[in-house]
């Protein structure tokens, strides 16, 4: 292992003069449940456990935690609608002995770490292969007719529009109790298919089919509608919440065998004809705020080749921000094909950071980037992510920066050195409101540049900073940044 990272790192050597991290980038991580990684564990374990985990990837700068908190119809949070999960406690419908409410305490402590905190859903699968036992409360149960089997999977029936209103109805819920960032999905939609088992809504299509000539564009315009109504759904609630989806990492495979606008040149599962899911429609409709495709497989997989991939999802749906989806454990098992002393962590970044419309990436899973196989999660640190980052922007939900920082001066304590101190600016709506703040040093005579992210200090939520050190001659500039991160315009302190 210490091979590999020297490796690495004398290879970034070389070029390092010449690349700079970003400004703004995501860099988020996925915490799930369905990993079993709660149970057995009472709710002060399950804490420690996740504090230590956030402190680390607080550590190596990762701003986004993408937060599972519904995977069968269940809730990891005080839902009004669905019963506590058994990944939390083990039994469906009980809730934590403490009381504790892990959605709320997540964004608490996600926030306090200046990182976002996204609610991860799955909007249609109902039941799990693994639960055995639903809890009499569950929807399932409820409402039977509403469900459909699938290989020991139970799934909310995409065609029956009570399931769409019941999934807002969740999602509403989560938006009025909790001061989340963003609502999250992942892959599944209509269920991965199985060889020998069609979908059972042959049925359901003969009785509506709204027009369409055949039951696959039926199903995606199912899908379709719960994408727009949740879309509409979060704006008229909470304007400054993203929308965000992590797909399968393939769209649909290459009719001509390259790269085209109709699909990669792979040969895998499907969104688009398989789990009818059209992401490519939804980046063009606005109905996503981001798009994290999960380009999981390796350079030179001959079915899903990364390269390949992260290509075609940059050329053709790159009309919303685009983020990459990696494989940790998956990335250092394979062999860098300029380097075969090297795991595949730094080409892919190198593809990563070379393509113009992709502007971060989220890390499965986080507790893998916590143990740190092949010192992915040291070079996160001290290389990639070595410098804070704000948020892409996202001028179609918000463009409007807040007002400058009031107040702004330097005090020095004898006891905690310089302590720079100021006031939020006043915002009459909360698209408007500071948020956060952002403090810049430069040295005497140095050309002061906002766009390189070297001179960040801190980004923090709080009102005061105790500066490390303080040159004579020095400059510090703090700006504020909003919900959405526009950045004010700065304020400037000589020292």
């Amino acid at each position: 292992m210490k091979k590999i990272l020297f490796t690495i790192l004398l290879c970034w050597s070389v070029f390092a003069a010449f690349a700079t991290n970003p400004k703004r980038e995501f860099r988020g991580a996925w915490i799930q449940c369905v990993n079993g990684q709660y149970i057995g564990k009472s709710p002060v374990q399950i804490r420690q456990m996740l504090s230590s985990q956030l402190d680390t990837l607080q550590k190596c700068g990762i701003n986004a935690i993408l937060f599972q908190v519904r995977a069968e119809g269940d809730a990891l949070y005080k839902s009004a609608y669905e019963p506590w999960s058994r990944y939390l406690t083990g039994t469906q419908g009980v809730a934590p002995s403490d009381g504790w409410d892990p959605l709320a305490w997540m964004v608490t402590e996600c926030h306090r770490r200046e990182m976002e905190c996204h609610a991860w859903i799955n909007p249609y699968r109902a039941k799990t292969k693994g639960t055995t036992v639903l809890a009499q409360s569950h929807a399932v149960i409820e409402h039977p007719e509403r469900v459909f089997e699938y290989d020991g999977l139970y799934i909310f029936n995409p065609a029956i529009p009570e399931n769409r209103l019941y999934t807002c109805m969740v999602v509403e819920d989560i938006l009025q109790h909790y001061d989340v960032d963003g609502i999250h999905m992942d892959d599944y939609f209509y269920p991965y298919p199985v060889n020998g088992i069609p979908l059972p809504d042959q049925a359901y299509y003969e009785a509506d089919p709204r027009g369409f000539s055949s039951i696959e564009d039926w199903r995606r315009d199912n899908v379709n509608q719960l994408i727009s109504d949740l879309h509409h759904l979060i704006r008229s609630v909470k304007p400054w919440v993203k929308f965000g989806v992590s797909p399968f990492g393939i769209y649909r495979n290459s009719p001509t065998g390259e790269n085209c606008k109709e699909g990669s040149a792979t040969a895998g599962t499907q969104n688009y004809d398989d789990l009818y899911a059209d992401i490519v429609y939804w980046v063009k409709k606005g109905w996503v705020d981001y798009n994290i495709p999960q380009i999981y497989w390796n350079i030179g997989t001959k079915v899903a080749d990364y390269e390949v991939l992260i290509h075609w999802w940059n050329d053709y749906c790159g009309d919303r921000p685009l983020f990459i989806g990696q494989d940790i454990e998956r990335t250092v098992k394979g062999v860098d094909p300029r380097n075969p002393n090297s795991h595949q962590m730094l080409i892919k970044y190198d593809l990563q950071r070379s393509l113009s419309h992709v502007q971060g990436s989220c890390q499965w899973y986080a507790a893998a980037c916590v143990n740190n196989p092949g010192n992915y999660r040291t070079v996160l640190e001290q290389i990639y992510h070595s410098t804070p980052a704000l948020q892409p922007l996202m001028p179609f939900i918000d463009s409007k920066a807040p007002g400058k920082p009031k107040s702004v001066h330097v005090s020095k304590y004898a006891m905690s050195g310089s302590v720079l101190t100021w006031e939020s600016p006043r915002a009459k709506k909360e698209l408007d409101r500071a948020r956060q703040f952002v403090i810049y040093q430069f040295d005497k005579g140095e050309k002061v540049r906002l766009d390189n992210p070297e001179h960040i200090l801190t980004i923090t939520s709080d009102n005061t900073y105790t500066l490390p050190s303080v040159k004579k001659g020095c400059t510090l500039v703090i700006t504020a940044l909003d919900r959405l991160h526009n950045e004010s315009k700065p304020v400037k302190v000589k020292l």
